[in-house]
């Protein structure tokens, strides 16, 4: 009788235990980047690094290929899945390659959403946008038509990878706006797949083929940089410009020399912080990815979804010589 008392206490203590372990195990959210080493996606980390820390029980792995493919994303969703993570939140390379991996995750019930460039509606339970893509493809052309002479003549864009969603979806937003700006005449696009040595010599040639051209507009972090840098190089500066999208840090010392007047960028920081704050409330319960509903977003507030899951973060904002080096100490 002891033994069997001693042996049904011994399972209440276990049974405890286990409930308590169960209740103590973080979230783990995989945060699935582009690539690993790109400035963008560093500050993006560490956004989703302070959400997992305020909440308090939630682990973020940040993780991505080393070069910007599908084939890349795809192995490292694949190790996600194996680790039995509860969400994954992936910035993709490509709209439609990842989908039978993300299904996959989602099948073995991992919460899956896309941020900053997206993946196929099938391939993800919502998507978070950095920003508006009307307003982000209106800013681009505002700040190329800003630094033409008179807000006329050639300009030029140089893009990520050709399947790049955010890029693509931006672009063509842009060419909407044009029939608003007649004196705006987009001559050629390029595309430089987010590697800084790529991104130079489509710049290189970009300028040889098309010796008009008056301004480049880089909606990619990587080009704006390689971009502004070969302007410099060609000793353009004054004549050609060069705007986009880009980072605070790694574009300061390209306004001080003149290839870059303004650009702009919503904060990378605040973008992963809300992914992550995004993909923790759907683990937990306290939100539910579905049209027309509303997700809370910590600090940043709150995100409502359209017909298509798709919700925006804020709006982009434009940085210049007079705050520049203010951000640049952020990100």
């Amino acid at each position: 009788m002891k033994l069997l008392k001693i042996l049904a206490a011994t399972a209440a203590v276990v049974a405890t235990l286990s409930v308590v372990q169960a209740e103590a195990a973080p979230v783990r959210i995989g945060l699935v980047v582009k690539a690993l080493g790109i400035g963008f996606f560093e500050a993006a980390n560490k956004g989703a690094q302070e959400a997992a820390k305020e909440v308090g029980d939630a682990e973020v792995i940040y993780t991505g290929p080393t070069t910007t493919t599908a084939e890349g994303q795809i192995e490292v969703i694949n190790s996600l899945i194996a680790q039995k993570v509860d969400a994954i939140a992936v910035s993709a390379n490509d709209t439609d390659a990842l989908v039978p991996a993300l299904k996959k995750a989602m099948d073995r019930g991992i919460k899956v959403i896309s941020w900053d460039s997206g993946v196929a509606k099938e391939g993800r339970l919502m998507h978070l946008n950095p920003s508006s893509n009307p307003l982000i493809g209106n800013m681009c052309v505002l700040l190329a038509e800003k630094v033409l002479p008179e807000g006329k003549g050639d300009f030029a864009i140089l893009s990520a990878t050709p399947t790049s969603t955010n890029q693509n979806t931006w672009i063509e937003e842009m060419k909407k706006v044009l029939p608003q700006h007649p004196g705006m005449n987009l001559v050629s696009t390029v595309y430089g797949d987010d590697l800084a040595d790529k991104s130079y010599r489509e710049t290189l040639g970009l300028l040889k083929s098309n010796p008009g051209v008056k301004a480049i507009v880089a909606p990619t972090s990587v080009g704006i940089v390689a971009a502004a840098q070969a302007v410099e190089d060609q000793g353009l500066v004054g004549k050609v410009y060069v705007t986009g999208l880009g980072l605070p840090s790694e574009l300061a010392g390209h306004v001080k020399a003149g290839s870059v007047k303004s650009f702009a960028i919503w904060n990378p920081i605040d973008l992963g912080y809300s992914a992550t704050m995004i993909a923790y409330n759907l683990v937990k319960g306290k939100a539910e990815a579905k049209p027309g509903a509303s997700i809370p977003m910590g600090r940043m507030g709150e995100v409502t979804l359209d017909e298509d899951s798709t919700g925006a973060m804020a709006d982009p904002f434009v940085y210049d010589a007079k705050n520049v080096d203010e951000f640049a100490k952020i990100f």
